[in-house]
């Protein structure tokens, strides 16, 4: 129990195993530490690659410091993957910095940005609200009782326009919204859903000038992926009660932040009748003549190529797990609706999740599953009274992730995957609309190809572990070398991977060659 009481993460360990759990992990790690040390093996031997799995070449980059950690990486447009070709890449620190590493692989040469707020007197972004504290609990065995997570701006994500130019989710000053968001507004979003606060807004840095652009907005941001809409709408998740977007097109030529960004709370046509009407509460009873609101809560964000809808997935870290697929019509703070579909078991614990361009829903699974969601497959009634998320279990499909599982419950996996990317543009070479999943437990990447999974694992540093990852063709003339996927090691321990303190967080570089001796 002591080694989770230490550093800045220490509460986002210690309260789920002592609180939701009952303190019945410790138990549990305290015998696995016990076998190991007796000389125990692991009950299933990894197999070694197979078929395609031979082709792999992964190429390695240090980047970052040695006390930080990294969250994610972006290289290029997800709808255009030729954007940026053979150019840099961007690190989003999180909790852990300011400094957001830059990696050229042309020249193998690592800078660093340093991210600005726009309030240099903000406080830093940890603590209450924050899913770091401000000072370490208890001292770790590696850094003693020193605070070495600093950040202000708490960059999560980031993602490339069509131009280049790096969009992130990142804090630009305090806490308390300013007053267009708030009740008395006229702002369309505000006089329907006034917010009060938020944590983490969005910013933009163009490569070119590196000028830093803070965009304020209402509503907090997560994770964001840009829309297939002629405005190259960027949405975002992470806004509680709300999905929140910004007009990218308005605000270039404006600059008014307010003006380009809207937001609208969830409300599902309880009622059947087509359109958005007065709602009950999330914890009021369906009423057949009105419509109903859901909390929200998206995490995953993912606009659809197919219809303009945009899906997420809800009930991540408290309620019932399921995706939501959002049309925002025309006028989308007052006309948005939204559709609700619960994962049925044998599936459950949604969390990072993409869509392909059939608009097929892929989601990792906490229950040891890649679960996909395809609406077409829907039966019976998508609205109406009835329809409030249990009305399409045929939806569905499981794959069970490779890899061991928990002894004595029967088969299963013990994979437990942070997030899903779908290859809509066959940026790997294993085709076009291939789900590849982060597998945490498998140091690897997992492709599920025509329903069989390629597993793409990294042998050195052993744990690897990578919370998201991006695609890029950098020559499409160029064979397997002038594509491949990209991501990061994720993990917020970099000391504890093989090599110890001292180690980086790593840029991976996936590629595949047509067979494991071509050039």
């Amino acid at each position: 129990m002591r080694r989770v009481q230490s550093g800045q993460s220490a509460p986002f360990m210690v309260n789920p195993l002592a609180g939701q759990l009952g303190g019945a992990p410790f138990k549990y790690f305290a015998d696995w530490t016990d076998r190991i040390a007796q000389g125990e093996l692991p009950h299933a031997t990894p197999p070694r690659p197979q078929g395609m799995e031979r082709n792999l070449v992964i190429t390695e980059w240090d980047w970052g410091l040695p006390d930080k950690y990294l969250h994610d990486l972006i290289s290029s447009d997800k709808r255009q993957p030729t954007v940026n070709a053979n150019g840099k890449l961007y690190g989003s620190p999180e909790y852990s910095t300011d400094e957001l590493p830059i990696l050229d692989p042309a020249t193998n040469t690592v800078t660093s940005f340093h991210a600005p707020v726009r309030d240099s007197e903000m406080p830093l972004s940890l603590g209450d609200g924050h899913a770091a504290t401000l000072e370490p609990v208890m001292p770790s065995a590696y850094w003693g009782d020193r605070q070495i997570w600093d950040t202000r701006v708490n960059n999560h994500n980031m993602m490339v326009d069509r131009k280049g130019r790096v969009w992130l989710t990142a804090s630009v000053r305090g806490l308390d919204n300013p007053a267009f968001c708030k009740e008395g507004s006229d702002h369309p979003s505000a006089k329907l859903f006034p917010l009060k606060q938020s944590r983490r807004q969005l910013a933009m840095l163009d490569p070119t000038t590196m000028k830093y652009t803070f965009v304020d907005t209402c509503f907090e941001t997560h994770h964001l992926q840009f829309g297939f809409d002629k405005d190259d709408t960027l949405w975002t998740s992470g806004g509680g009660p709300v999905v929140g977007w910004l007009d990218t097109k308005v605000f270039d030529e404006t600059g008014d932040a307010a003006k380009a960004q809207g937001w609208t709370a969830l409300v599902l046509d309880a009622n059947g009748n087509g359109k958005r009407d007065a709602a009950v509460e999330p914890d009021q009873p369906v009423d057949p003549q009105k419509d109903k609101r859901i909390p929200g809560g998206f995490y995953a964000i993912m606009p659809s190529p197919v219809d303009g809808s945009v899906w997420g997935t809800v009930g991540v870290f408290a309620g019932k797990g399921a995706v939501v697929r959002l049309d925002p019509g025309a006028n989308p703070p007052a006309t948005a609706l939204a559709e609700v579909y619960n994962v049925p078991l044998p599936g459950f614990g949604p969390r990072g999740a993409d869509i392909d361009s059939k608009g097929v829903v892929w989601v990792s699974l906490g229950s040891g599953h890649l679960g996909s969601f395809d609406r077409r497959k829907c039966k019976g009634p998508l609205n109406g009274p009835e329809a409030i998320g249990d009305q399409c279990p045929e939806g569905w499909t499981f794959y069970q992730y490779p890899g061991p599982g928990f002894a004595g419950i029967g088969d299963n996996s013990a994979e437990a995957s942070y997030y899903t990317w779908v290859d809509q543009h066959n940026t790997l070479g294993l085709g076009n609309d291939v789900p590849i999943s982060t597998g945490n437990e498998n140091d690897a990447l997992l492709a599920l190809v025509d329903g069989k999974w390629v597993v793409l694992r990294v042998p050195y540093p052993l744990s690897f572990y990578a919370k998201g990852l991006d695609g890029r063709i950098d020559d499409a003339n160029a064979g397997w070398k002038g594509r491949g996927v990209w991501t990061t090691s994720g993990d917020r321990t970099p000391w504890l991977k093989e090599g110890g303190k001292g180690t980086v967080p790593i840029a991976f570089h996936f590629q595949l060659r047509p067979n494991p001796l071509a050039d």
